[in-house]
């Protein structure tokens, strides 16, 4: 959204900046790398992490800095509060009953995607033991857009101009072999997806896994998610998951529409 010069606290933009620094790729930073990672300076990172940690979102050994438990407080508020996890949640266990893969709902946030709701008994009915599969997701995951159905999904419900200032000077990171880079070839994806109002991944994220998206319309017939299942290559080829489990998204697209 749009603010005015004047309403806007620099100083909290900077701190959330500081949170946001810390990731799966860097659990531990000190001040030059969170100034790094930032933007903003060395002083000014310091300040930040100091204040934080005195906060109790970080923890410190008085080199390095860490995300404490407390950060927690944010997603959980989320998570009790917003009624989108909460209308699909008893969708998203129903359909792993149904189909034994794994589903969940995700969300667009910049150039990320996020889990806001998953499956909570999917499991591989192959296996003796029942064991649940992961595929490296859970709560709160965030994964690329670009690389995942669930993006390309949410990218393809944008305006064709909205979509063309994401991709203004956009560099596409390859993930696997077959992670689609290009960005002639990425937007006649996206409107592909477009038109055909779903998308099939097959190992662009991940070697070894497809997935397969739908959007979830609210009843204005706003997209303010994507409705996804993954599953192993071991288990199902990719087109057999269109033909067996696309009719099921979409069937459940339809019936949470007038909940979202």
């Amino acid at each position: 959204m749009a603010i005015a010069k004047a309403d806007f606290i620099e100083g909290m933009a900077k701190g959330m900046a500081v949170l946001e620094s810390f990731d799966t790729e860097r659990q531990r930073l000190n001040a030059t790398l969170a100034a790094e990672r930032s933007g903003i300076t060395r002083a000014a990172a310091r300040r930040h992490l100091l204040t934080l940690a005195h906060l109790g979102y970080l923890e410190t050994d008085g080199s390095y800095y860490w995300l404490s438990a407390k950060v927690l407080r944010f997603s959980g508020s989320y998570l009790a509060s917003s009624r989108l996890p909460r209308a699909i949640q008893p969708t998203l266990n129903q359909l792993a009953v149904q189909a034994q893969e794994s589903f969940s709902a995700v969300v667009l946030d910049a150039d990320e995607v996020v889990i806001v709701a998953r499956s909570g008994n999917d499991r591989n009915n192959t296996s003796p033991s029942g064991r649940v599969i992961a595929y490296g997701m859970h709560m709160g995951a965030r994964l690329p857009a670009h690389a995942t159905s669930t993006g390309r999904v949410l990218l393809a419900a944008k305006t064709k101009t909205d979509f063309s200032t994401w991709m203004k000077g956009r560099m596409l990171p390859r993930l696997t072999p077959t992670t689609t880079t290009d960005p002639k070839a990425f937007r006649a994806l996206i409107e592909a997806v477009r038109k055909q109002d779903f998308c099939l991944s097959s190992e662009e994220h991940e070697l070894g896994v497809h997935a397969l998206s739908v959007p979830l319309r609210n009843s204005q017939g706003t997209t303010v998610a994507a409705l996804n299942v993954v599953a192993s290559h071991n288990r199902l080829s990719p087109q057999a998951m269109q033909r067996d489990l696309l009719p099921l998204l979409f069937e459940a697209a339809r019936e949470l529409r007038p909940l979202l």
